[in-house]
């Protein structure tokens, strides 16, 4: 972990201990895009140091989603161009400080981390698609709709033949649902499975993985969503046993299923 691991041509991904986050690097000429900073300014530090390891050149950066440990360390980006989807900047403003206090309050051992953050939204923002000149090298954002949060984005580097798929994909734990859409999350990812044929495919969390896996994880919030319908009509008791998730993840993705089909 902490190494950069190049996963196509001049394209990386290096993967933190903490959170098992990762964060991608696309480099062009003279210019590359940085994709989430990072838990809190000292990561986003460690972060830029790494980076400059790779290359010297002026960046533009991309936040996948407005969950904080993907957007804490903008500040240190700054003046940069900051990308995210419209509904990420609209939800840092409104629960920025939100998220902050109740990170501190669950991981204490964060807290003077977090309390010297800088909380910075996305200042260019989109609502389906947009494309990126980076150093000769177009690197497209697509929104493809609701999943993981209301405002995930998928980068595409369609040269490197690499997707990031942020908090859409997950490794090495069960995806998260806490503030999800589980009823629309499946065809979202099938959406993002049938536009991008790419082999190499890079979750927000954990190990670098292939569309099979990713097809196996839409297969199991496909899965999960039917039973959180059934279980809306027949009771959770003869369902819970048959997500599969464990009861915890899903719970809580019932919890949120529950409250699309009662809206």
């Amino acid at each position: 972990m902490n190494e950069w691991q190049e996963v196509g041509d001049r394209v990386y991904v290096r993967r933190h201990e903490s959170f098992d986050m990762n964060v991608g690097l696309v480099v062009g000429d003279g210019h590359c895009l940085v994709l989430d900073t990072r838990t809190s300014h000292k990561e986003a530090a460690d972060l830029i140091a790494a980076i400059r390891r790779i290359t010297t050149s002026p960046w533009t950066v991309v936040n996948t989603h407005s969950h904080f440990d993907h957007y804490f360390g903008n500040a240190l980006f700054r003046p940069a161009e900051i990308w995210g989807h419209a509904r990420c900047a609209e939800e840092i403003e409104l629960y920025g400080e939100q998220q902050r206090a109740t990170v501190m309050d669950s991981r204490p051992d964060l807290r003077a981390e977090l309390e010297e953050v800088t909380i910075v939204p996305p200042d260019h923002t989109f609502t389906v698609t947009a494309g990126l000149d980076i150093g000769g090298r177009i690197v497209n954002l697509r929104h493809f709709g609701l999943g993981h949060s209301s405002n995930d984005i998928v980068v595409h580097v369609p040269d490197a033949g690499v997707v990031f798929a942020g908090d859409l994909v997950e490794e090495g734990a069960p995806p998260a649902f806490s503030d999800s859409y589980p009823l629309d999350w499946p065809a979202t990812t099938a959406a993002m499975l049938a536009e991008m044929p790419e082999q190499v495919i890079v979750p927000g969390h954990g190990a670098v993985v292939d569309r099979a896996f990713a097809q196996a994880q839409h297969a199991e919030l496909e899965l999960m969503a039917e039973l959180a319908k059934r279980a809306h009509v027949e009771g959770l008791r003869d369902v819970i046993k048959l997500f599969p998730y464990p009861e915890d993840v899903s719970r809580q993705a019932i919890a949120r299923a529950f409250l699309q089909l009662d809206a």
